[in-house]
Parts: C-alpha cells; sequence; structure tokens
C-alpha cells in the first residue's frame, strides 16, 4: 500500500469517527505563513499541535465533561477560516455591531481595541497610558512588536498540556489581545477590547499582565454573528496579577447561539495582590469553561462573579478552581444562573487549600433558578483542604419562583410577565451588587428582557 494511500485511508477513518480536526502537520505551517508569524511563535504553533495530536478528545467517560456531550459537533468538517481565506473583512456582515463598541465601564476609556475575523478593526491607547510603557494590543502583533514580553508570558498559565481545546487555541489562535501595565502604573481609565467573528471556526488567546504595584480596569468581550451553520471557538485566557498589584477584569461572553465554545482560563495573585473577575456568559449553543483561580502570594485576595442565562437547547458548563497556596489569603466566589425553556447549565466548584496555606478563607457558592419544567441545572461544589487552620464553606441551590409570591405581585395588579421579570430580577440582584460598572450590570440586564422575551 503506498504512504497517499494510506494517510487517505486515516483520514476516512477518523472522518467516519468525527472526532478529531482533519489537519495535518502542513496545515500549521501554512497558517503561520499566512499569519506572518515570527521563527518564535510559530515553532510555539507546532509544539502546540504535537501536543493537541498526542490527547484524545475528551469524552462522557472523563470526570470533567460527563455531563457535556460534545459528540454532536462534527470536528472533521472544522477548518480555521484563515486558512480558508473565504472571511468577510469588510461588508455588513464583517462590521462589529456599535452596542459593542460602547464604553461599559465609564464614558472614557483609556483605550480600546476591536479585532473583527482576525483584523485590527480599531485600536487606541490614550497618549498618557503610552507614555508610562503600558502595552495593548492585538496578540499577534505583538509576538511580533514585543517578542520576549509574549514569550515569557503566553503558554505559562495555561501550557498547551493543559487540554484538548487548550491545545487546539495555542496551535490554531489567529486573534487574540495582549495587554501589560509596568510597574507602578496607575491607570486611571479602563481598557476594552472586543473579539468578534462572522467566521465558522475561530481560535484565541489573550494575555493580561498586571506587574508590581500596578492597577487595571480591562474589559474585555467575546462576540460573533449569529449563523445558521455551526461555528466553532477555542480560547485561552491568561492573566498574570503582580505582588500589590490591582485588576478589575469584566469578561463578556456573547457568541451566537449556534458557536460550539470551548475556554481554559487562569490567573496568578501574587503577594498582597488583588483580583475582582468578573463574568456574563449569556452566548454560544454549548459553552465548556474552565476558569482557574490561583492565589499564588501571601495575602493575595480573588473574587469571582458569575452571570449566565440559558433559553432554547442551550448548554453552559462552568469548571470553576480556588486554588490557596499561601497562607492569609481570601477567595470569594458567586455564580447565579437562570435558565428556561429546554437548556441546561453545569458548574462545578472547588476550593483547594494547598499545605502550609494557613488563615485561608475561601467561599463559593452557586444559585440557579429554574423557569421551565425541562430545564436541568448540576451545581457541585467541592473543597479539598490539607490545612488546619481555615475557614472555607461553600453552598449550592436550584429552585423555581414561587407561586405564593407571583399570586402577591399579580394580585397588586401586575402582569403575569411583568411580575416573573421582576422576580428574576430580584433574583440577579446580588450579582449585580458586586459589579460596580453601571454599564456592565446595563448590559446585563438587558439581557434578562431578552431572555424572558416570549
Amino acid at each position: 500500500m503506498t504512504k497517499a494511500k494510506s494517510a487517505a485511508i486515516g483520514k476516512q477513518e477518523a472522518r467516519d469517527a468525527g472526532a478529531d480536526l482533519l489537519l495535518e502537520k502542513a496545515d500549521i505551517q501554512r497558517l503561520s505563513q499566512v499569519l506572518h508569524d515570527g521563527e518564535w511563535y510559530a515553532d510555539e504553533r507546532m509544539r502546540a499541535w504535537r501536543a493537541y495530536r498526542a490527547m484524545p478528545m475528551p469524552t462522557l467517560e472523563d470526570e470533567a465533561w460527563r455531563r457535556t456531550d460534545i459528540r454532536a459537533l462534527r470536528w472533521n468538517e472544522v477548518v480555521p477560516d484563515t486558512l480558508l481565506g473565504n472571511v468577510s473583512r469588510s461588508g455588513s456582515n464583517g462590521r462589529v455591531p456599535a452596542r459593542f463598541k460602547k464604553p461599559l465601564v465609564s464614558r472614557k476609556q483609556g483605550g480600546q481595541i476591536i479585532v473583527a475575523n482576525g483584523q485590527i478593526v480599531e485600536r487606541t491607547l490614550d497618549d498618557e497610558a503610552a507614555e508610562q510603557g503600558v502595552l495593548f494590543t492585538d496578540l499577534l502583533a505583538a509576538t511580533r512588536t514585543h517578542p520576549g514580553q509574549v514569550a515569557r508570558h503566553i503558554g505559562k498559565l495555561v501550557p498547551s498540556r493543559e487540554g484538548k481545546h487548550a491545545a487546539m487555541a495555542a496551535a490554531l489562535a489567529d486573534q487574540g489581545v495582549f495587554v501589560l501595565v509596568p510597574a507602578g502604573v496607575v491607570l486611571k481609565r479602563p481598557l476594552h477590547s472586543v473579539l468578534w467573528s462572522n467566521g465558522l471556526a475561530q481560535f484565541s488567546r489573550v494575555v493580561v499582565i498586571v506587574e508590581q504595584g500596578a492597577s487595571l480596569t480591562f474589559v474585555h468581550e467575546l462576540c460573533s454573528r449569529a449563523m445558521k451553520k455551526e461555528q466553532l471557538h477555542a480560547g485561552t485566557v491568561e492573566v498574570f496579577v503582580g505582588d500589590g498589584a490591582e485588576l478589575t477584569f469584566v469578561e463578556l461572553q456573547t457568541l451566537g447561539d449556534s458557536c460550539w465554545h470551548f475556554s481554559h482560563e487562569r490567573a496568578r495573585v501574587g503577594v498582597e495582590g488583588n483580583l475582582d473577575w468578573i463574568f456574563g456568559s449569556v452566548g454560544s449553543k454549548l459553552t465548556k469553561a474552565f476558569l482557574d483561580l490561583d492565589l499564588a502570594g501571601r495575602g493575595a485576595r480573588g473574587r469571582m462573579s458569575g452571570f449566565y442565562f440559558t433559553a432554547g437547547k442551550q448548554h453552559l458548563d462552568h469548571d470553576t478552581q480556588q486554588n490557596h497556596f499561601a497562607e492569609g489569603q481570601t477567595s470569594d466566589l458567586l455564580f447565579k444562573g437562570a435558565l428556561r425553556d429546554q437548556s441546561r447549565s453545569v458548574w462545578q466548584g472547588m476550593i483547594n487549600v494547598a499545605p502550609g496555606a494557613q488563615k485561608a478563607d475561601g467561599f463559593q457558592a452557586n444559585r440557579n433558578l429554574l423557569l421551565s419544567s425541562e430545564t436541568r441545572a448540576d451545581s457541585i461544589p467541592g473543597l479539598e483542604i490539607q490545612a488546619d487552620d481555615v475557614r472555607c464553606t461553600h453552598a449550592a441551590t436550584v429552585g423555581r419562583l414561587e407561586d405564593e409570591h407571583l399570586f402577591y405581585l399579580m394580585s397588586r395588579g401586575m402582569a403575569y410577565d411583568d411580575a416573573r421579570k421582576l422576580m428574576v430580577d430580584g433574583f440577579f440582584d446580588p450579582i449585580m451588587q458586586r459589579i460596580p460598572f453601571e454599564g456592565v450590570r446595563n448590559r446585563l440586564k438587558d439581557t434578562v428582557i431578552e431572555k424572558m422575551a416570549p
């Protein structure tokens, strides 16, 4: 049998199984050429590709995946849009909707970057931030203009071996954001980035570095156009918060309802550093997100606040970790979600306290509101404590709207739909109180209105 025929049979077997990408080493090399990778980043892609090929696709037999079935995704049909070369860079489909360009934290922003289909559409950074040495740019551009800084950080918190989809994102990344705030720099105005896609397969990497004693508020949005065909997004997010640094990081995911979304994200906080991490997850057909908070330095603090609302047959799965590695650390997690129609949510949370991480104070809670008899919410908290002087607790609830409360509101003259919406607003109020930005709160409240519509 010839090598060509053997390769063709191998591809056909993979196509029949439908459980892996039908890409080869030559495809990764061509991707590097199309995206004008520097030599070091081309090597980074190839290492990630080898890691990807070495790992099997996760199945329901894997503990982290046993509540999220991805067998329906036809991997054998996935080809990065950059390789296809068929993504429109102009015209109505290529334009980013105006609502994603609006500032969400303050009227004046320190900088904004919008990447559409892997191309920079807009990039601004005010003079003061630029003079202070702040870097805020498209990731692929940063690999060429600041290779040393990118190489020192990328893949260090989320290495390719982290998982099949982390390796996929690293090997195929065609867009991303790179942010670096030098030591001691306090940015008074927020930064805002948008990754937008109207293609079928996009892959992203986001790296945020806030060095010692620095401070930043950063809003990052991941969004795509709704399409009839299935879409795929796989991405990684790596966040470095230095000693004594402060970061407020807002992530909003508004992908189209035909998109399969996979992400691996990890933040590391140094000595006396502080991270306020806010998530809004309302888009996609299916989401599987691994969200890890590593408190690395003594006295480090981290807060994770999550908002999600599912409808139709959406499936959102968030897997969170709060890892305490040193003395006197505090972590606080609250995820709240509402579900309607036939949708499903999964939240799996774990607080890990390493040996010697005394005086750790960790809390996690997940609250779910079911708006239909056909919805399902799985809520699985966990603790793994290896120190003896700690305070760690968890809570999880799944419930429905109280008929008595609805009756009370309707007896006071309120229509049924308005009463339901008011109760849902009340359910989400605790998470809204943790978000210090009116623009972000209003965006999430608009989501409630859209999801509650008949």
